[in-house]
C-alpha cells in the first residue's frame, strides 16, 4: 500500500484584500523525500509555508500535512520548522534555548535532557551549549535554530534558507544531516536560493512564480532528458563528422570541438568506440545538462516583468 503524502494542497489560495498571494496551488510532497520550493522574491512562498504550519488560514483550497489539518495541534506537534529570520532569546545559552524550545514541543524532563546533547553534537555545536547565544556568530545562531527544527524528532522539517549564514563546511554539514534525516524517513521542505545546494540534495521541486506552480515533479524529469555532449578530438575530419551525426544533430563546432545531441547516455560508450574505429585521438566526452539556475530563470525569468527577472537573477548566483 502506498504511504499518503505528508503535503497535499488542491486550488490553495490566499488574498490579503485585492492581493491575492498564492493562487490555485497544488503540491505534494511524499514521505521520506527532500522537496524543493523555488521562486523569487514575492512568488508567494513565505505564504504558502505559512499555510502549510497552520499560521495563515488559506482564503480558499484545501491543504492537508500529515494527513490532517495543520491547525490541530498533534500534526503540528510532528513538524519541525526553521524560519529564515530566526528571533532567539540571546541572553539565553544554548541549552537554556533548546530547554525553553523543548518545553513549548511538550518533551519531558529525562528526554530533554539527553535530547539536547544529541541535537547539539548533530548541527556541530557540541559542547557550545553552555555558552550564550549572543556571543555565537551568525553561523553558529543558524545551527542552533536548526537544532531548534530537529529537537522533538519531526516527522516533516521545514527549512527556509538553512545554509544562509554558513560557510562551504557549514554548508556540506547541513546537506549531510539532510541527507542523514532522508535516510531516517523524515521529510524535509526546502526553500533556498542557494540553486546549486538544491540540486544535490533534493528528490523533486516546484518552480513558483505569482502564487503559482509553473513546474513540479522529480529533480531528473524537470532537468529534462535531452542530453548534449561535448566532444573534442584530435581533428574533426569529414569521416568524423559524419560518425558524429550518426548518433545525434550537430549544434555546434569549433576547430577541433564540437557538440551533438544525445537522446541517451547509454549512446556514449558507442560514439567513443566509432571514433576509436576511425582512429580518431579522443581528448574530450563530456555530457552537458542544463544547470537547475538555468531552468529556473527560463521558468520565473519569462515574464516580462522585469522585477521577476532581478529577483530570478538574484537568486541564480546568491
Amino acid at each position: 500500500m502506498t504511504a499518503p503524502p505528508v503535503i497535499l494542497t488542491q486550488q490553495l489560495r490566499k488574498a490579503y484584500g485585492p492581493k491575492v498571494a498564492v493562487r490555485g496551488l497544488d503540491l505534494r510532497v511524499e514521505r521520506g523525500e527532500v522537496f524543493g520550493f523555488l521562486g523569487p522574491n514575492g512568488a508567494g512562498k513565505s505564504t504558502t509555508v505559512k499555510m502549510l504550519l497552520g499560521l495563515v488560514r488559506p482564503t480558499s483550497g484545501a491543504v492537508q500535512v500529515l494527513g490532517g489539518s495543520p491547525d490541530n495541534p498533534a500534526v503540528r506537534a510532528r513538524l519541525g520548522f526553521l524560519p529564515e529570520q530566526f528571533r532567539f532569546q540571546t541572553w539565553m545559552t544554548g541549552h537554556e534555548f533548546l530547554t525553553f524550545h523543548a518545553q513549548l514541543a511538550g518533551l519531558g524532563r529525562a528526554e530533554t535532557r539527553t535530547r539536547i546533547p544529541e541535537v547539539l553534537e548533530r548541527v556541530g555545536l557540541g559542547g557550545r551549549g553552555g555558552e550564550n547565544l549572543g556571543g555565537y556568530s551568525k553561523g553558529m545562531l543558524q545551527r542552533a535554530g536548526l537544532a531548534s527544527a530537529l529537537l522533538a524528532r519531526p516527522e516533516l522539517v521545514f527549512l527556509d534558507e538553512p545554509t544562509s549564514a554558513l560557510d562551504p563546511i557549514g554548508r556540506m554539514e547541513v546537506r549531510r544531516i539532510i541527507e542523514d534525516l532522508r535516510a531516517e524517513g523524515v521529510s524535509i521542505f526546502l526553500n533556498s536560493h542557494l540553486l546549486s545546494e538544491v540540486a544535490q540534495v533534493c528528490d523533486r521541486v516546484a518552480f513558483v512564480r505569482g502564487g503559482e506552480v509553473l513546474r513540479q515533479g522529480p529533480m531528473r524529469e524537470v532537468m529534462g532528458s535531452d542530453l548534449r555532449v561535448r566532444v573534442r578530438v584530435d581533428e574533426l575530419t569529414p569521416p568524423v563528422l559524419a560518425a558524429l551525426t550518426e548518433f545525434g544533430p550537430l549544434i555546434s563546432q569549433q576547430e577541433n570541438t564540437a557538440e551533438i545531441g544525445l537522446s541517451s547516455e547509454e549512446q556514449l560508450p558507442q560514439l567513443a568506440h566509432r571514433l576509436g574505429d576511425l582512429g580518431a585521438a579522443l581528448y574530450e566526452l563530456t555530457p552537458l545538462r542544463p544547470e537547475l539556475e538555468d531552468i529556473f530563470l527560463e521558468l520565473v525569468g519569462q515574464s516580462g516583468d522585469a522585477s521577476h527577472a532581478h529577483a530570478a537573477q538574484e537568486a541564480a548566483h546568491a
